[in-house]
């Protein structure tokens, strides 16, 4: 392995534990100590999918859903710290500026985000009625798997329980489709984390418990990425 293969390597897979963000998630979260390996893990996973250009595909249901979406609305934009455009996007946007006499561009330059490419397959009304109706409801998420996923993307599946068919099913699509799997779940795992590359299981039953410990989890993931990439 050559000089540039290790610097991309250990760019890729820094010790998240070692991170004060998840020092200090431990110590808000004590709960979380019972979790923390699959927690590092998970994190080295989304990191090195960024580093090597994939997506994230999320999904859930009912609360769960809603955590997808938060999720994603961390990751496209900028979350705790400025995430400007690169130059050569900033610049060729100014110069659109300087050859038609505007100001829309410098604007865009200015005050549009870098992002992470993150997809929450729990809209798409149209496509989600559709397929319901004419094929399967259990089967929205792993149909959007196979059709936005590609290998070195990323699936996020996030169930309490971790029996959830729909999410099941988009997993088993996923690692089909060469995806990696990663799963938010309670503290059993379900169906859903022999079919996880990592399984985070937060160590509690009640839904309730589990979707508030599930929000520090991937909040403290988010700020890493970030603190990562930019």
């Amino acid at each position: 392995m050559n000089s540039s293969q290790n610097e991309n390597e250990n760019r890729s897979c820094p010790d998240p534990l070692k991170s004060p963000i998840f020092v200090r998630l431990l110590e808000r979260y004590p709960l979380l100590n019972d979790c923390a390996p699959e927690i590092a893990s998970a994190a080295g996973m989304l990191l090195q999918t960024a580093h090597e250009g994939g997506k994230y595909l999320l999904c859930g249901n009912g609360g769960s859903a809603a955590d997808a979406d938060h999720i994603t609305g961390e990751l496209l934009k900028s979350f705790c710290k400025k995430r400007p455009v690169k130059n050569e996007i900033a610049e060729k946007l100014r110069d659109f500026d300087r050859v038609n006499g505007g100001e829309t561009g410098a604007l865009l330059a200015e005050k549009l985000q870098s992002g992470l490419p993150a997809i929450a397959l729990t809209y798409h009304n149209a496509l989600s009625t559709a397929f319901a109706n004419d094929v399967d409801p259990n089967l929205i998420f792993a149909q959007q798997c196979l059709a936005f996923g590609k290998p070195g993307d990323l699936l996020w599946g996030i169930t309490c329980s971790g029996n959830a068919k729909n999410v099941y099913c988009a997993a088993l699509t996923a690692r089909a489709a060469g995806l990696k799997v990663l799963g938010l779940t309670g503290k059993s795992g379900g169906r859903l984390k022999a079919v996880c590359d990592v399984c985070i299981r937060v160590p509690c039953t009640e839904t309730w418990e589990v979707q508030e410990l599930h929000l520090p989890v991937y909040h403290a993931i988010c700020l890493y990425l970030e603190d990562q990439l930019w």
